[in-house]
């Protein structure tokens, strides 16, 4: 079973739909959705940046900039997250006896 990827913009998932990558999605790998994962982490604080420079500029507003900001810090701490756990998880297997 397939597990459909996240939309990371904010917006909801979509059911059914497959990676905009041109890979199928058997194809896909973990190192492709934590390529993916940390672009968008990227995308959006560069987005936190111009929305707090526009806020600065006054063609921007307070709100729209905070929003952006919280977004940023959510997605960076569902990366920090994601990480945690797949060190969690590679150490539980390292300590696995053979």
């Amino acid at each position: 079973m397939a597990i459909d990827p996240l939309s990371l913009i904010g917006a909801a998932p979509t059911v059914g739909t497959k990676p905009t990558t041109g890979v199928s999605s058997q194809e896909a790998g973990f190192g492709d959705a934590l390529k993916q994962l940390i672009g968008a982490v990227e995308g959006s604080a560069g987005e936190a940046n111009q929305a707090i420079g526009r806020m600065l500029d006054g063609s921007g507003d307070v709100h729209e900039a905070m929003i952006a900001m919280q977004r940023a810090e959510q997605m960076l701490q569902l990366t920090v997250q994601i990480r945690n756990k797949v060190v969690q998880a590679y150490q539980d297997v390292m300590r696995m006896s053979v």
